[in-house]
């Protein structure tokens, strides 16, 4: 065989290669990952929220509860947006480390921000392409669209205000009181706010920038009262005992 061929050959298998490497990067990891995340949302074995056949009749906007920090790698939460579809409901753990959080467990909370219901910015991070892709349609959702999320005992109702791209080193977004013109992250002396910050990489399959959605707190509820008027018609019993 000539080195034509032998060149020739090599080419080929390289091209296998690829096409198998991006096979399982952008199909298989999803497959992989949707299973363990849905596992692990069903595992929480959290107390079922009552059989209503009616939204929640208090919308509570006094102080919330606020849950302790948890522990970095755990799935302390579960977050719905109805934006994403019906079925959407994906855990969400402490800490935003692409290998150990990102990669294996769905959503993570940024360390450095606030808990949900906390005065200030609760802000999250979640992948557009491979590994679950959790947040894969962050672009569609619209100011107004509710971002719920619920922890053992609580619900918390965000609703979208805004949308913007940044590049990673405007981490002035995950402030409490976000602001993306700097590249500093500070606490002002007064806090009046509940936000939330949801973040992914921009342009789809590249980390150049930064895709970020913000809200601010309606209202909260306890699960023990129901679910909130936002999913209803959702099935909310994944990670319930019953």
């Amino acid at each position: 065989m000539g080195v034509v061929g032998v060149i020739g050959e090599l080419m080929i298998t390289v091209g296998v290669l690829v096409l198998l490497f991006l096979a399982w990067q952008l199909w298989w990891t999803d497959v992989v990952a949707d299973r363990a995340q849905a596992a692990i949302v069903h595992d929480l074995q959290w107390q079922a929220p009552p059989d209503v056949t009616v939204p929640v009749a208090e919308k509570r906007t006094d102080d919330p509860p606020v849950e302790p920090t948890p522990q970095l790698g755990s799935v302390w939460a579960t977050l719905y947006v109805p934006r994403f579809g019906d079925d959407y409901v994906r855990p969400v753990a402490e800490g935003v480390d692409k290998e150990t959080v990102l990669d294996k467990l769905g959503v993570g909370r940024y360390p450095e921000t606030q808990m949900p219901g906390q005065l200030g910015n609760f802000a999250i991070a979640g992948h557009r392409t491979t590994f679950g892709k959790p947040f894969t349609h962050i672009e569609k959702l619209k100011k107004g669209d509710a971002v719920v999320v619920r922890t053992a005992t609580t619900w918390y109702v965000y609703k979208v205000t805004s949308h913007l791209i940044v590049y990673p080193d405007q981490v002035g977004v995950l402030s409490p009181v976000p602001d993306e013109s700097t590249s500093v992250s500070a606490a002002p002396d007064d806090l009046s706010k509940r936000f939330l910050t949801m973040t992914s990489c921009h342009p789809r399959y590249w980390a150049l920038q930064r895709y970020v959605v913000h809200g601010e707190l309606a209202y909260w509820a306890p699960v023990s009262s129901g679910v909130p008027e936002e999913l209803a018609g959702v099935d909310v019993s994944l990670g319930s005992g019953s």
